[in-house]
């Protein structure tokens, strides 16, 4: 395991949320600098780290890695002993990186292109369709516990962070094998602990939609309520 240091950018209302999760199953320790969106995310000193503007991201000793999969693995890669991925050159770790990267890849591009109405053409979607989609989803987690072998790796974790998000918004239908597969990991002790560390943080960095909406309903309630 790397003894360099480990920095983690983040907002507790953004993707960064399962790389947390993924670092609290490591157990590493790691230093936490939460950016807020429209400022400190854009500013010269982050873009600096990483010129998307977007979190996560991750430091380790002198190199940024960015893209949620990309930092789950790599610090798998880091416990070996946690078995969160299979060894090297496995047939298991094949099989995680495909169900790894099934997730990051077509399932959460076709997800979000649902919500805002701007799926491809079927025949030039990369992704592939809904049908087509959904059925791979289901035969993957359905009476499975895990999706490799008889344990927990970085391939639950991330599938079931993203079946998790998309359900807790409308945006997966809520298909009792797909609730069967997420609930126990979303119990996982380092699941709720990540989860608390966001939630806690939410108040003093509210997502900008979110803080829009509660301003609106704060209006709302004031003309109502006016006489």
């Amino acid at each position: 395991m790397s003894t360099e240091s480990l920095t983690f950018y983040t907002h507790p209302m953004s993707r960064g949320r399962v790389s947390r999760w993924m670092l609290e199953e490591t157990g590493l320790p790691y230093e936490e600098v939460i950016l807020d969106y429209g400022s400190t995310m854009k500013s010269p000193d982050y873009l600096a780290i990483n010129p998307m503007g977007k979190v996560p991201a991750l430091r380790h000793g002198g190199v940024t890695i960015t893209e949620g999969a990309a930092i789950c693995t790599h610090l798998a890669d880091l416990v070996p002993e946690s078995s969160l991925l299979p060894p090297p050159g496995s047939p298991q770790r094949g099989l995680c990186y495909r169900w790894l990267f099934f997730a990051a890849g077509p399932l959460e591009s076709f997800l979000t292109a649902r919500k805002y109405g701007a799926l491809a053409p079927t025949s030039e979607a990369g992704y592939g369709n809904e049908a087509d989609l959904l059925r791979t989803l289901e035969q993957a987690v359905a009476g499975k516990a895990y999706l490799v072998g008889d344990g927990f790796t970085v391939a639950d974790l991330y599938l079931a962070s993203v079946m998790g998000f998309y359900m807790r918004f409308g945006m997966l239908e809520r298909r009792a094998a797909f609730e069967d597969y997420v609930r126990p990991h979303q119990q996982r002790p380092a699941a709720l602990r990540a989860a608390a560390r966001d939630e806690a943080l939410m108040a003093a960095h509210p997502h900008p939609a979110a803080a829009a909406a509660a301003a609106a309903a704060t209006a709302r309630t004031t003309a109502t309520a006016a006489p």
